[in-house]
């Protein structure tokens, strides 16, 4: 079945262990995360995560039906959550529903979607938005006021009260990025002792204490040297990311956001779209910040296409890295970065 954005939440939880395939799509990649969590959170017994990437199941299909029918390791239940690009997907969830057409899925462990650079009307998308069995939904980026919003209730569940406008305040820091958000949240319930059963209150200070990402010395001036291919400014800020303790993945979250809003804009414009000539509602819609469009026009001539799935899949894989190797985080996102922008700096569209 075919859901919105707005109604996707409410039906993923009524149709929690009846569902056997989610498939989130759309350019707002924070958002189609987010929810594919609360979606896995909303299951009887979630269970083991085996993840996988849209890469990987490209070149051998059969794959996701294999690890959909194994067991745990230690026999309980499990789910599958698959990073994608476009329709790196398309034949394994094709193997997938003609499998369970013949009852051989019977049993089989849930599988989430979250594909990059797709949208609802890609080729994976029309083979599930029919079937009662699964679910597919377009994410589009979330305006400051509906980000502000889920900050507020995040702090909520987490114990905290927000003094003022700080929800807006990390909102911005953030980008608009829930993820991002929800990172500061956690420091910040951490930091301020909170939990649900004794709420704390949070004010500037304590924000400022756990060092929340800023326009100014946060994630973004790296994330743009890296994909703009400007390798002679790397090294300054990596050296940057050293002195602030800027948290790896939060660097990463904020390249794979821009990777999305990449995709956003060449799915809804086609490739070699002139950002330039694009209204500031158009950027809004593709969750572009207006000083922002500078450097996406730059980008997107380096990146669409073929070369842009690339992107999206070795971000995935090294977001994989990082989660896997937390003490070597760094290291591993200094080499990943260095590789990406060399990449950017020597070949263009």
């Amino acid at each position: 079945m075919k859901a919105t954005q707005r109604d996707f939440a409410r039906i993923a939880a009524k149709a929690a262990g009846e569902w056997s395939i989610l498939y989130l799509c759309g350019p707002d990649e924070a958002g189609a995360w987010t929810a594919a969590q609360k979606a896995i959170a909303a299951l009887p017994e979630p269970g083991e995560r085996e993840e996988l990437a849209g890469s990987d199941l490209r070149s051998d299909p059969v794959r996701l039906v294999d690890e959909a029918r194994s067991t745990s390791l230690f026999g309980g239940a499990r789910h599958i959550l698959v990073r994608a690009s476009g329709d790196d997907a398309h034949d394994a969830v094709k193997a997938f529903i003609d499998m369970a057409d013949i009852g051989q899925t019977e049993g089989a462990c849930p599988v989430v979607i979250v594909a990059t650079a797709a949208t609802d009307k890609s080729r994976t998308a029309k083979l599930l938005e029919k079937r009662e069995d699964a679910i597919v939904a377009m994410f589009h980026p979330p305006d400051l006021s509906s980000v502000t919003a889920e900050v507020r209730a995040m702090a909520d569940a987490a114990g905290l009260r927000l003094a003022g406008d700080l929800a807006e305040t990390i909102a911005r820091a953030a980008r608009l990025d829930v993820r991002l958000a929800k990172s500061e949240i956690d420091k910040l319930a951490l930091y301020c002792d909170a939990d649900p059963q004794s709420p704390k209150l949070a004010d500037p200070a304590a924000l400022e204490a756990v060092g929340a990402v800023s326009e100014e010395d946060g994630f973004a001036p790296l994330a743009d040297v890296v994909l703009s291919g400007q390798t002679r400014k790397l090294p300054g800020e990596l050296a940057r990311l050293k002195e602030l303790s800027l948290n790896p993945v939060g660097v990463l979250l904020a390249l794979e956001r821009r990777a999305g809003q990449l995709a956003g804009l060449t799915a809804r414009h086609g490739p070699g779209a002139d950002v330039g000539s694009l209204s500031n509602a158009d950027l809004r819609m593709l969750g572009i910040f207006w000083r922002d469009k500078r450097e996406i026009a730059e980008q997107a001539r380096r990146w669409s296409g073929r070369r842009l799935e690339r992107l999206s899949s070795r971000l995935a894989d090294l977001h994989r890295a990082l989660l896997a190797n937390s003490a070597m985080a760094e290291l591993l996102l200094a080499q990943g970065l260095t590789e990406i922008a060399r990449f950017a700096s020597t070949r263009r569209n």
